[in-house]
């Protein structure tokens, strides 16, 4: 839910803001979240990789309606080479790097509770549906109707042989017991973390607020970038000014 509302915050964005271009960047934004809910929900994947994805496939969509919005048409070929050259010509400053800290500060904590809180589940679900032994079910039966026997309905059994009975039933919960004295201050460390600066929740609801000043450094810069030859509509003419990408012209 926060996840999708986050979303929804960042769309709204490009739909309120940057209509021009706000159908192609919605698809961006889409894969952005999903990349977000697969990780916190466990997938093998780094928060500076799919930020830098984010970006790097954004570029394309913000350069030709923002630092160039004359250019009609940009060819496939074109949008990858301005998607290698974005991490180098840095259009949106540091802005990228700081989601990247953001991000990997509070989905990483709210990963692992998550992932802590689904063991505890699959533990409490296991003990409930726990079978009695037959040695066991006799002791409670025993326990608790041999009175009837002496038509002493109301009786109850002592402290003592009531423990016992317990001891010897749940004995093989001893063994989940102490773990789980651990697992439960764990799981509050892991919560107490999860609050403050980097509080997924804040992190995520003002991802919209980062990207507006992302678009907003990617204005700014656009002319220097032009006029230093690092954006053309010359795809040799990047390369050539990027010195970690010149090596494709050869």
């Amino acid at each position: 839910m926060l996840i999708k509302l986050s979303e929804n915050y960042t769309s709204t964005l490009f739909c309120n803001a940057y209509k021009n271009m706000a159908v192609e960047a919605t698809t961006r934004v889409q894969e952005f979240f999903t990349d977000v809910a697969l990780f916190v929900f466990g997938t093998d994947i780094r928060t500076e990789e799919f930020v830098n994805r984010f970006f790097d496939t954004l570029f394309p969509v913000v350069y030709n309606h923002v630092i160039n919005p004359g250019l009609t048409d940009v060819t496939l070929e074109y949008a990858q080479c301005l998607q290698m050259a974005r991490r180098d010509i840095r259009p949106f400053g540091n802005i990228p790097n700081k989601v990247i800290g953001r991000m990997g500060r509070s989905l990483l904590p709210s990963r692992n509770f998550l992932q802590a809180l689904n063991l505890g589940i699959e533990v409490i679900n296991t003990t409930d549906h726990l079978h009695f032994s037959k040695d066991c079910s006799r002791a409670l039966l025993r326990m608790q109707y041999c009175p009837h026997c002496q038509g002493l309905i109301l009786s109850k059994p002592c402290m003592g042989y009531c423990l016992n009975v317990i001891r010897g039933c749940l004995a093989y919960m001893a063994e989940v017991d102490l773990h789980w004295q651990e697992y439960i201050p764990s799981l509050e460390e892991l919560s107490s973390a999860m609050h403050g600066t980097y509080d997924i929740e804040h992190v995520l609801l003002n991802f919209h607020s980062l990207v507006n000043d992302a678009l907003m450094q990617a204005h700014v810069n656009g002319q220097e970038l032009t006029e230093q030859g690092l954006v053309s509509s010359d795809v040799s003419v990047i390369l050539k000014g990027v010195p970690q990408l010149s090596s494709l012209l050869d």
